[in-house]
This record gives structure tokens, C-alpha cells and sequence, in this order.
């Protein structure tokens, strides 16, 4: 296996390896990119019984999808007035309901396939780490109002008895949010396309493509596929295979780390089950694993992905910090991860001509937007629905290459500066 040492490759449900593509084959639809968008096309794809094979370069999880916080829940990564703002009212509004149906459709996904490695753990705490209870509280009124969505909000002393800093003042509590196992819930649903029916391919990486035609080509080092539909769910991992897909988002790195065992120790900061992510942009996020034994702490964003010591060091420092009680907790592991951001910071879901289609660039946006987007594909090729079309105002638009990352990183640094200004106004 070539997974990175992370804690999710350490405590995979099982080892199973799957075959190189040495071969020529066929199928209704071939899907490049085994992470969790393409996965779950490929598994709604297969439950209408379709023949579809995924094509993956490294091993199914690999990328983002297998080494992320492993937080469900509903939103995107850009503000519900942008999106407005671009794609009208009732949009905005429909495309948050589909983030609240991601959430459900994992939750559903991992009951119906019995996926134990991926058992979800049920909360989510969003913080504000400056004094500011009047938004958050009229934030919960409006997902109460608009959505049915109940969000529990509170206040400092709350907050406080289980989250033990002084950093925090408000926060907000999602209970049908929950937390999981990303890797093992991945292996779990690649189980599922390969029951029924489906193949995956590992160490296959797809090289080159003929697009043009009724038929499709995907063609990789040792085989090809020929299919009537191609869907790119490649991420921050796309490379040059597609120009188009490529130029239209920026690889990110994102960063994570995994501390010793010590409950006790731990329990003295954090003392709830809950996920905590915090308001600012690129904040700390983190969640009790191995029983609460330990603690996984992931942050930061930046355009080059730094040395597993270096990004300890800067994740140990946001999280001392925070919890200065933690000082003498050891990091055990740490690993970073490439995501794919578009400049409208929203997924990337459509045709791009006919019969090949694109879905991508979930940055920040978890689990559940990742997995709809997988889904709403799926119903496409089916013709069972157009819902991705609420996605077009967020189209393939360039990216702006290294001018682009450069902004991206000047973007990061800016908005830390005024996180900073604004907490110590607080």
C-alpha cells in the first residue's frame, strides 16, 4: 500500500489491495479519481446498474478524501451571501438543502452498508473566538427559520466547561452534524461498487484521453477504457491529464496532526466527543479519536505543502495557544494533504462537453458536500435529475496558475492578520 502515515492508515478496517489496469475493458461509465466524489458516482452509478470502472493512481483514499478531519456537515466553504450574490436567493437556498442532504446520505450510506470502521460520532461545536454572541445566535434563527435546522447556541460559560480556553466565547452546537473514520468509510463504499458489479483499479493512473467522440477514452500506462461517459473526480491531485480541470482550481495544502496517548492530559482542554472547528478562515479543527485517548488536530492552509516537522510545529503552536494546558502533550504524527479550492471557493460540478464530466475542487467543504456532488453526477448520467445544474453560476473559470497561489497565500495571510485585530479587540 502507498497511503502516507497518517492515523487513518494506521487504523484502517482492512488491507485489501486491488488490481492494476493491464488490459483493455469497457463499461457505461468510467470515473477518474477513487476519492469520495468519484466513489459515490460510481456506487449510485452501480445501484442502477450500470457497469462503471474507477480509475485510481494511488490507492482508493489517497488524496484529500482519506486524510481529512473526517467532519459531516452542512455549509459551504464560501458565505450563503455570495452565493446569492451569484446564483439568486432560492439557489442559495437550494444548495444549502443539498448540503444538508450530503450529511444525511453519509449517515445513511454507512447504516446501509454497515460500514463499523466508519461509525459516526454525533456533534459538532462551531466557535467564535472573539465576543460576538448577537450573530451566532441570529445565525441559528435563520437555519431554524429558513430550513428546520435546529442549531443549539451557547454562551461563554458553556463554551467554556468543555472546552477549557480563553479563546472562546460563543459557539453553536450541530447535533445531526457528526464526525467519522474517512478512510475506512471510503474502503467501505469502494466494497460496496465492487459487490455490485463495479471494478477499481489502483496504481492506474490515467494518462492520457480522447474525449470527442460517442465513445470515450481513458487510457492509463498498462491498459484503456473506452465508456460512453467519463467523470474527472481527480481533486488537488488532477495533474496535467486535463488543462481545462487543471487550470480551473488551486492545490492547497492543508495540514493535520495526531497527539500521543493521554487522556487525562487531554481532558483537562477538551472535555466533550463533539468536533470543534473554529470561525476564522483556514481555523484550527480538531476531535477526540482512539476512544478520547487521543487528540487530532488539523489547520492551516498554504500553497506549498511543508515537511511533516514543520507543520507540527506550527499546528503544536496554534494548539498550545489555544490550550496552554496542552504544552507538554506529544505530537506523534503529522501529515498534510493536497484539496482543491476554485477561486469562487464553491465545488466544481457539471459537464464539461458531452458525456465527460467534472466534479471537484471540495475544499473546505467536508464530507457531505464532497459526497452529494457524487451523487448529483450520478443522477445526471441516469437522467433521473439536472439538480447539478444549481452549480453552473460556479463554473470552470481559471484560476489565475501561480499568480493565483501567490493571491491565494497574500488572501491567507491578510485574513490572519484581521482574525488576529479582531480577537484581540475581544
Amino acid at each position: 500500500m502507498s497511503y502516507p502515515n497518517t492515523y487513518y492508515k494506521q487504523t484502517m478496517a482492512d488491507t485489501k489491495v486491488r488490481p492494476v489496469l493491464s488490459e483493455a475493458v469497457e463499461c457505461d461509465t468510467v470515473v477518474v479519481g477513487g476519492g469520495l466524489a468519484g466513489l459515490t458516482t460510481a456506487l449510485q452509478l452501480a445501484r442502477a446498474g450500470q457497469s462503471v470502472v474507477v480509475l485510481e493512481a494511488e490507492c482508493v483514499g489517497f488524496g484529500a478524501s482519506g486524510r481529512n478531519g473526517g467532519f459531516v456537515s452542512p455549509g459551504y466553504a464560501t458565505g450563503t451571501a455570495e452565493i446569492a450574490r451569484r446564483a439568486g436567493g432560492e439557489a442559495a437556498r437550494q444548495l444549502h438543502l443539498l448540503s444538508i442532504e450530503g450529511v444525511d446520505f453519509v449517515r445513511q450510506t454507512i447504516e446501509t452498508l454497515k460500514i463499523d470502521g466508519a461509525r459516526p460520532q454525533a456533534g459538532l461545536v462551531s466557535v467564535l473566538r472573539h465576543d460576538d454572541g448577537k450573530s451566532m445566535r441570529a445565525h441559528a434563527d435563520e437555519m431554524r427559520r429558513a430550513y428546520g435546522y435546529e442549531l443549539e447556541y451557547l454562551d461563554t460559560d458553556q463554551v467554556r466547561s468543555v472546552l477549557k480556553s480563553k479563546r472562546y466565547f460563543h459557539g453553536l452546537r450541530d447535533g445531526r452534524a457528526f464526525h467519522i473514520h474517512p478512510l475506512n468509510y471510503l474502503r467501505g463504499v469502494a466494497d460496496e461498487v465492487e459487490r455490485l458489479g463495479g471494478r477499481i483499479y489502483e496504481r492506474s493512473a490515467a494518462i492520457g484521453t480522447a474525449l470527442n467522440g460517442a465513445e470515450k477514452t481513458v487510457q492509463t500506462i498498462r491498459g484503456k477504457v473506452r465508456a460512453r461517459q467519463v467523470v474527472f473526480s481527480t481533486g488537488g491531485y488532477t495533474g496535467p491529464l486535463n488543462g481545462r480541470l487543471n487550470r480551473a482550481f488551486l492545490p492547497i495544502a492543508t495540514y493535520v496532526m495526531l497527539s500521543e496517548k493521554a487522556p487525562e492530559l487531554i481532558r483537562t482542554a477538551v472535555a466533550t466527543s463533539d468536533a470543534v472547528g473554529d470561525n476564522r478562515r483556514a481555523g484550527d479543527y480538531y476531535r477526540l479519536v482512539d476512544g478520547g485517548k487521543r487528540l487530532l488536530w488539523g489547520g492551516r492552509i498554504t500553497t506549498r505543502a511543508a515537511s511533516p516537522a514543520a507543520l507540527a510545529r506550527e499546528l503544536r503552536r496554534e494548539m498550545v495557544g489555544t490550550y496552554p494546558q496542552l504544552e507538554e502533550l506529544k505530537t506523534e504524527l503529522a501529515w498534510s494533504g493536497l484539496m482543491s479550492y476554485a477561486r469562487h471557493l464553491m465545488p466544481q460540478i457539471g459537464e464539461m462537453q458531452s458525456g465527460a464530466w467534472h466534479c471537484t475542487a471540495f475544499g473546505g467543504h467536508g464530507l457531505n458536500t464532497t459526497a452529494i456532488g457524487g451523487k448529483l453526477v450520478a443522477e445526471a448520467i441516469l437522467g433521473q435529475s439536472d439538480r447539478y445544474k444549481l452549480f453552473k453560476p460556479f463554473g470552470l473559470v481559471w484560476a489565475g496558475g501561480y499568480a493565483g497561489l501567490a493571491v491565494a497565500q497574500l488572501t491567507y495571510w491578510k485574513l490572519q492578520a484581521q482574525d488576529w485585530w479582531r480577537e484581540r479587540a475581544a
